[in-house]
């Protein structure tokens, strides 16, 4: 890989991007072909492949809590189940108010600045709760303080989307944008599969601390739940050399909030606001809930043996739903998205109101790997909808001119600022079902004994989203067909 200085030198001599510091790109034009294929294409896909790993410890440090909850009453922690849905979706409620603050941050600070500084946060809750789960006497607001705090990994997944998608042209922007985001949706799998593995060993020897004595379904076992946190700390030690030696900023990307706040203004802010929750807030929800919904529903299975797989599913299919959007177009993807999650949530229903019949469990999981996998798909097509969508609009009303002319170019860039600043609303909205769903499955079970309230509320919502989808995206002469 050339030096900075190297690469500075080399992209001017082909007429590529401008720096005005070593890390600061001033001339950016991805949708210039010979500028993209020449150099534009290396910075885009370094900047990429760095902010994924960033993004990854966000998503793995925001969903701890989903692993870590479900262990506590095994150390000694005698919290109720809606004690425990409560820690599991606090993180989500923080992690998406933070979203909005966080992906109009990259438009304030630079894209590199932002993500040094996000990654820096991330040493906060996971040091604070190494620490609290190692003494029996931690009162509950302790944990619901670290759980809180622990949106600040929440919060990546705006700043990193709105910094990426400037780096790429119009026609590569659904594949690097669900790439980008896979890559931070598998920290759900990864925490869900690496946790339980962690705490039973003394990873960290002398350093990390004495294990608890713990009983697990009348098994007695020695556990370092701190390991959960602790794994964690030096993968954001090297996430901050990597942002610092090898991101930039981009020149291009700056804008006042006075330029992003009307995009408040714009209706389709708030409908792909609530498609998005149909989607991505699915994903992150039913991922928080999951090992704690399994362990109510089904007492005699081992969530994290399984709980794992679904959040894996989802992130993996991701890039799938851009893809596909790129080729026949986000709206009907997400429309026929969300009738099969509506089924497949039907099928969850079905299972958990037979979950004494056999193969009941069986059954419900199938059903929910299935959301998962649909919720993956309509990730990748909601996020491609927005550009797209954004873009139209700017060009709609463009009059300066013949494609290529400077006024026309100008109209592209504020489309790209309108979609950065979409991104980051609608990202901060759709993570709210990081806390409605944990906390609705919690609430739902203290009221009826049973998630079949909380599950029905979700399958009306699906149902909502199936309409507007259609109506606004989708049907013949929809307003804004994408």
């Amino acid at each position: 890989m050339p030096s900075m200085t190297e690469e500075k030198t080399l992209t001017l001599s082909r007429g590529g991007p401008s720096f005005s510091s070593p890390y600061t790109i001033e001339h950016w034009e991805p949708e210039d072909g010979v500028f993209w294929e020449e150099t534009g294409k290396k910075i885009a896909s370094r900047n990429l492949a760095f902010s994924i790993f960033v993004e990854f410890l966000g998503f793995s440090v925001w969903q701890v809590w989903s692993a870590v909850a479900a262990q506590l009453p095994n150390v000694g922690f005698n919290f109720s189940v809606n004690r425990l849905f409560w820690l599991a979706a606090l993180p989500g409620l923080s992690g998406a108010t933070l979203r909005m603050p966080y992906g109009l941050a990259v438009s304030w600070f630079g894209g590199r600045n932002w993500t040094l500084v996000s990654a820096a946060l991330l040493l906060i809750p996971s040091t604070g709760l190494a620490l609290a789960v190692q003494d029996p006497a931690t009162p509950y607001w302790v944990f619901m303080l670290l759980a809180f705090v622990t949106g600040f990994g929440g919060g990546n997944f705006a700043s990193s989307m709105a910094n990426i998608q400037f780096f790429f042209p119009q026609k590569k922007k659904g594949l690097a944008l669900g790439l980008n985001a896979a890559g931070g949706n598998i920290g759900v799998s990864v925490v869900q599969f690496l946790v339980p593995i962690v705490i039973t060993s003394a990873v960290f020897g002398g350093l990390g601390g004495n294990p608890e004595t713990a009983t697990v379904r009348g098994v007695t076992k020695t556990l370092w739940l701190q390991n959960a946190a602790l794994i964690w700390i030096p993968l954001i030690l090297l996430s901050l050399f990597t942002s610092w030696f090898f991101m930039n900023n981009l020149h291009v990307a700056k804008s006042s909030l006075a330029e992003q706040l009307p995009v408040l203004r714009n209706k389709h802010n708030w409908i792909m606001s609530w498609l998005y929750l149909g989607t991505f807030g699915s994903f992150i929800g039913y991922s928080a809930g999951f090992p704690l919904l399994i362990k109510s529903q089904f007492p005699g299975v081992n969530p994290l043996q399984y709980a794992f797989l679904g959040p894996l599913v989802g992130s993996v299919i991701r890039p799938v739903g851009g893809w596909l959007a790129d080729k026949v177009g986000g709206a009907v993807v997400t429309f026929w998205n969300f009738l099969a999650m509506a089924l497949a949530l039907s099928g969850v229903i079905y299972f958990v109101s037979h979950k004494a019949d056999p193969g009941a469990f069986a059954g419900f999981f199938a059903m929910f790997l299935v959301l998962f996998f649909c919720s993956g798909i309509g990730n990748g097509s909601t996020f491609r909808m927005i550009p797209v969508i954004f873009r139209a609009q700017k060009l709609r009303n463009f009059k300066g001119g013949k494609e290529g002319s400077a006024a026309f170019d100008e109209a592209v860039k504020g489309a790209n600022k309108d979609s950065s600043a979409i991104i980051a609303i609608v990202s901060s909205m759709a993570a709210y079902g990081a806390f409605f769903v944990p906390k609705s499955y919690g609430t739902s079970i203290a009221l009826t004994g049973s998630p079949l309230l909380a599950l029905f509320t979700f399958l009306a919502f699906y149902a909502t989203c199936l309409g507007v989808t259609w109506w606004f995206y989708a049907r013949k002469g929809a307003e804004a067909p994408c």
